[in-house]
C-alpha cells in the first residue's frame, strides 16, 4: 500500500475503500467498482468488434480466492449488467489453453506444474488430471511478489547512483520517481533478450538529465533473493504434496516475469533440465481460454470470436489495460 499512488481506507465491515483524486474532486470507490469499469471497457470494444450486445461473461480468478473474493467478481459483473458464467480456476485454464488435459486422456495421468510470476503477485500450483478430473493438489504463493518488485530493487539502485554522482535525493519528487520507475521498467523488458539496458531521461530532477546504463547480471544481483524465494515456494508446494518432482510431466509458465531468464533458469534447473511449456504468450494465457470457453458455454460456432481474439482491438485492451 505504501508504493499505491491512492489511499486505501477501511470502510463499512472493515471492507477497503480506495480513495483517488479525479478531476479535482475525492472519489471513493470500492474493488468491485474497480473492477467494473475494466469490464465495462473490455465489454465496448467486444461489442464494436462483434456488432452486437454482450450480456454474459466468462471469469477466471486465482486458485486461492476464496467465497468472498469470488462473490465480489460477480458483483462487479452485477454492477455492469453482465451475467458471470461460472469463474474458472486460473491453473485450470492454462492446462486446457495448453491442451494438456486432452494429453492426459492418452496417457492416463498427468501431474502439471503451473508457474505464475506476475506483475505484482506469485502463485504456484500442482494439478493433477486424471479422465478429465481436475485436481488442484497443493498451492503456494505470495502476493506481495512480482514483477514491481524487481521494479523497485531497479529504482532504488539508480536512486542511489543518482544521488552519489550527482549529489542529488530525488525520493522527495514523485514525478522524478515516476518517470524512473517507468524507464527501469522498460529497461527489465529489455535485460530479458539482451546483456545490457541504458537509461536515459531528459531533465530528470532540477534539470539534471540521467543517463546510466545496467546489465543483466547487475539486475540478477539485485533481484537473486527474490528469484529464491520463488524457488523455495515451489518447493513448498511440493513438499506439501510428498511428491517427488521427478513425476511431474509439465512445467507451464504464465505472467509477464517469467520471460526472466534467471527465473526460467532456476526452474529448469530444479526440475532436472526438463523443457518448459512457454509458447503461448505468458500475458495472454487466461484470455485465450476463457474466449474458447465463452464459445463452448455460448453454444455457438467459435470462428467469429476466434478473430477476436486475434483482432488488434483485442490486444490493444489487453495489453495496455491501463491506456484503455
Amino acid at each position: 500500500m505504501k508504493l499505491w499512488p491512492f489511499k486505501v481506507i477501511p470502510g463499512s465491515g472493515d471492507k477497503p475503500i480506495i480513495i483517488v483524486n479525479y478531476k479535482g474532486e475525492e472519489k471513493q470507490f470500492a474493488a468491485e467498482e474497480i473492477s467494473s469499469m475494466v469490464l465495462t471497457k473490455m465489454r465496448e470494444i467486444a461489442e464494436a468488434y462483434l456488432s452486437s450486445s454482450i450480456k454474459n461473461a466468462v471469469v477466471t480468478v486465482p486458485t486461492y480466492f476464496n467465497d468472498s473474493q469470488r462473490h465480489a467478481m460477480k458483483d462487479a459483473g452485477i454492477i455492469v449488467g453482465l451475467n458471470v458464467m461460472p469463474i474458472i480456476n486460473e491453473p485450470t485454464t492454462v492446462v486446457i489453453a495448453y491442451g494438456l488435459d486432452k494429453k492426459a486422456r492418452s496417457f492416463g495421468e498427468k501431474n502439471v506444474f503451473i508457474f505464475d510470476l506476475d506483475r505484482g503477485t506469485f502463485d504456484v500450483s500442482l494439478l493433477k488430471i486424471e479422465e478429465g478430473i481436475f485436481e488442484v493438489k497443493a498451492t503456494a504463493g505470495d502476493t506481495h511478489l512480482g514483477g514491481e518488485d524487481f521494479d523497485n530493487r531497479m529504482v532504488n539502485h539508480f536512486v542511489q547512483e543518482c544521488k552519489r554522482k550527482n549529489k542529488k535525493d530525488i525520493r522527495g519528487n514523485p514525478r522524478a520517481l515516476r518517470r524512473l520507475r517507468t524507464a527501469c521498467e522498460r529497461a527489465k523488458r529489455t535485460l530479458s533478450s539482451t546483456a545490457q539496458a541504458t537509461i536515459e531521461i531528459d531533465s530528470l530532477y532540477e534539470g539534471i538529465d540521467f543517463y546510466m546504463s545496467i546489465t543483466r547480471a547487475q539486475f540478477e544481483k539485485l533481484n537473486m533473493d527474490l528469484f529464491r524465494k520463488c524457488m523455495e515456494l515451489v518447493e513448498k508446494c511440493l513438499r506439501d504434496t510428498k511428491m517427488d518432482k521427478s513425476i511431474v510431466h509439465d512445467v507451464v509458465l504464465v505472467g509477464g516475469s517469467t520471460r526472466i531468464p534467471k527465473v526460467q533458469q532456476f526452474l529448469q534447473d530444479f526440475f532436472n533440465e526438463k523443457e518448459l511449456c512457454k509458447s503461448i504468450n505468458p500475458d495472454e494465457v487466461f484470455a485465450y481460454v476463457t474466449v474458447v470457453q465463452a464459445a463452448i458455454l455460448s453454444g455457438e460456432g467459435n470462428e467469429k470470436l476466434q478473430d477476436f481474439w486475434m483482432s488488434p482491438q483485442f490486444h490493444l485492451a489487453w495489453k495496455s489495460p491501463v491506456e484503455s
